[in-house]
C-alpha cells in the first residue's frame, strides 16, 4: 500500500488537474455557444445556394454553365481538404474524422493529396506518410470569409488546371451539443456525389431537399457574367459553412470531454482519499501496535528487574 505522503500528493495533482479541466469546459461551453449561434445562422444561406447551383445544373440541359459545375470525365487524380482542429483534448474528435477521409481517400482508389485545416490532421497525416500538399492553421475562433479564402482558392485552382479532377471536403457535421457526425461532402464540382460503393456512401454528407419550382432565373447582364461571378462564391460559402460546423463540433467535443474529465477527477479522488484514510488508519494500528507491543516489554522488563531485587534480597 502506497504511504499517506504519496497518496495525499495524487490527491492534491487530481484536484489540480479537475480544477484545469473545469476551466476548459467551461471556456469550451462560452465558445460553442456562439459556434452554434453562427452555424444555425449561416447554415438556411448555405443550403439555399446549394439549392440554386443544382437548379442551375439543372436547367443547363447538357450544357456545361460554368467549370466549377462540370464533371470530369475521367477521375485521375483527388483532393480532399480535411478539417480538424489545432488543439487536442477534444475527446475521438479528430481521431475520428481523421480515419474517416483516409477510408473514404482508400475507397476511391485514385491518387489522393490532402490539405489540412488545423494541426492535428496535418501531424497524423505527415506521420502517416499521406501526401499533404498544404496546411492551414491557427484559424480565428470567430473565422471570416477572408481567412478560409486562401483555402478555397487553392482548391479551386488545382481543379481549374486539371492537376485533380474532384475535390472533396472532409469534416464533422455539428448535429447538437452530444452528436457529431463526420462526413464527406464533394465540394468540386459542385454537383451531388453519388457512388454504387456502400462504404463509401456511408461517409457523404447528405444534400439538402432541393425544391423543383422556381427554376427560371433571369441574368444581368448576361448568364457567363453572372456564374463567373457566383459560382467561385458559392464554393467558397460551401467551404465555409464546413469550417464553422467543425467548429462547433470541436468545442462541443471538448466541453463533454473536458466535463467527463471533471467527473472522473472527482471519482478518482473519493477512491484516493478512501485509500489514504485506510493507509492511515493502518499507520495508526501500527503505531499503537508498537506502543502496546514497547509498554509490554516494559512492563516484563520491570517485573523480572523487581524479582531480581527481591531474590538478591532474600538471598543477603
Amino acid at each position: 500500500m502506497p504511504s499517506t505522503r504519496e497518496v495525499r500528493q495524487r490527491i492534491r495533482s487530481v484536484k489540480n488537474i479537475a480544477q484545469i479541466t473545469r476551466a476548459m469546459e467551461a471556456q469550451a461551453a462560452t465558445k460553442v455557444r456562439r459556434a452554434q449561434a453562427r452555424v444555425l445562422a449561416s447554415r438556411p444561406f448555405a443550403e439555399k445556394a446549394w439549392e440554386i447551383l443544382l437548379n442551375l445544373q439543372a436547367v443547363s440541359q447538357g450544357g456545361a454553365l460554368h467549370p466549377l459545375l462540370t464533371p470530369r470525365e475521367e477521375v485521375r487524380n483527388v483532393k480532399i481538404v480535411l478539417i480538424t482542429s489545432d488543439r487536442g483534448l477534444a475527446g475521438a474528435f479528430n481521431t475520428n474524422i481523421i480515419r474517416v477521409a483516409r477510408r473514404f481517400g482508400q475507397r476511391l482508389g485514385k491518387p489522393v493529396q490532402y490539405v489540412t485545416v488545423g494541426r492535428k490532421g496535418r501531424d497524423s497525416l505527415i506521420r502517416m506518410r499521406e501526401n499533404v500538399v498544404a496546411e492551414f492553421s491557427n484559424l480565428p475562433a470567430n473565422p471570416t470569409i477572408a481567412d478560409i479564402s486562401p483555402i478555397a482558392r487553392v482548391s479551386i485552382d488545382d481543379f481549374l488546371s486539371g492537376a485533380v479532377d474532384e475535390v472533396f471536403i472532409a469534416y464533422t457535421d455539428f448535429v447538437n451539443m452530444l452528436t457529431q457526425r463526420p462526413v464527406v461532402k464533394r465540394l468540386l464540382p459542385l454537383t451531388p456525389y453519388h457512388t454504387d460503393d456502400q462504404a463509401v456512401a456511408e461517409y457523404i454528407k447528405d444534400v439538402p431537399a432541393v425544391s423543383t419550382g422556381g427554376r427560371d432565373y433571369e441574368y444581368e447582364p448576361n448568364p457567363a457574367a453572372i456564374l463567373d461571378e457566383i459560382v467561385p462564391r458559392f464554393t467558397l460559402l460551401q467551404l465555409y459553412q464546413a469550417v464553422l460546423e467543425s467548429q462547433a463540433s470541436e468545442f462541443a467535443a471538448r466541453m463533454v470531454a473536458m466535463r467527463n474529465a471533471s467527473e472522473n477527477a472527482a471519482v478518482l479522488v473519493e477512491e484516493l482519499t478512501l485509500t489514504y484514510n485506510k493507509a492511515r488508519q493502518a499507520a495508526i494500528t501500527s503505531e499503537i501496535l508498537d506502543i502496546v507491543g514497547g509498554a509490554e516489554a516494559l512492563q516484563s522488563a520491570i517485573e523480572k528487574a523487581s524479582q531480581d531485587i527481591e531474590e538478591s534480597t532474600i538471598a543477603l
